[in-house]
């Protein structure tokens, strides 16, 4: 009798072990560029990426966001600065990376960060296939716009062909594709010319210290328009077949901002 009790109370303990590891949180690899990139100075400027915000849309007892995209990398500096390692020694069974890049893969000038769209392909067939053999779940995501119009007020593409070489990986991988470049496309064609400018870093003088004479970009996001492509980003996970990634969606959005936990030693 006694060991049936200690042979109970041990399948008892393996049942709960199994079930609190069942239940413990995925990690979300983010890795990209500065459009998805945190921010340190967060009353010196206004500028955030969106991946930064983007816990916002997140159940945070399903999932544990670790951004490391920053700013001015390129598949290719990502890479050769072992900052791709960095994301596999951490990566799990069962863990998410979505992989946004091609903002600085165009930039000829600078070798360190050029990679032609060749190269882009290669990268981010690497990054999908070292990804898979981790165990985890790869999902890439198209630049999303700059925000850049003709005279007719109609958005123009600033990529080149890097987007669509991103959508080809997808097809020819499989891998979910977050066509984000598309919906923020579409968005800036829906919000139009004036309107757009308080999402990105249209900044007047005198507001902030690291930009006293104010700015004007229109690349990089404020804190709306991060919480703008989040947005758009968790549409795009509904409407997508990844299930892992909808799993961790929170069912209503935080009405505040939420924004991710700093890397450890990480810059």
């Amino acid at each position: 009798m006694k060991k049936s009790i200690t042979l109970l109370s041990m399948l008892l303990i393996a049942m709960l072990l199994f079930t609190a590891a069942r239940r413990k949180p995925v990690t979300l690899f983010l890795v990209g560029d500065s459009t998805m990139a945190d921010k340190e100075k967060l009353v010196e400027s206004p500028e955030r990426g969106w991946g930064q915000l983007f816990p916002t849309y997140l159940d945070s007892t399903k999932v544990v966001v670790a951004n490391y995209a920053r700013n001015g990398r390129s598949t290719h500096s990502f890479i050769t600065e072992g900052r791709w390692d960095m994301v596999l020694d951490r990566l799990s069974k069962g863990d998410i990376v979505i992989i946004q890049f091609g903002h600085n893969d165009t930039k000829r000038s600078d070798p360190n960060r050029f990679a032609s769209i060749t190269d882009y392909r290669s990268n981010l067939l690497r990054m999908v296939k070292e990804t898979k053999a981790k165990g985890a779940i790869p999902v890439l995501a198209t630049s999303i716009a700059r925000r850049k119009y003709d005279h007719n007020g109609v958005p123009v593409q600033a990529h080149g062909g890097y987007v669509e070489a991103m959508r080809d990986v997808a097809r020819f991988t499989g891998v979910t594709l977050l066509d984000m470049n598309a919906a923020t496309t579409q968005w800036l064609q829906d919000m139009g010319v004036e309107q757009t400018k308080k999402y990105f870093m249209h900044v007047e003088p005198g507001i902030y210290s690291d930009i006293p004479d104010g700015k004007k970009d229109n690349t990089h996001l404020q804190e709306n328009g991060a919480l703008q492509v989040g947005r758009i980003a968790y549409d795009l996970i509904l409407q997508s077949d990844c299930q892992a990634l909808k799993n961790v969606l929170a069912a209503q959005p935080s009405e505040t901002p939420v924004y991710t936990t700093h890397i450890p030693g990480y810059k």
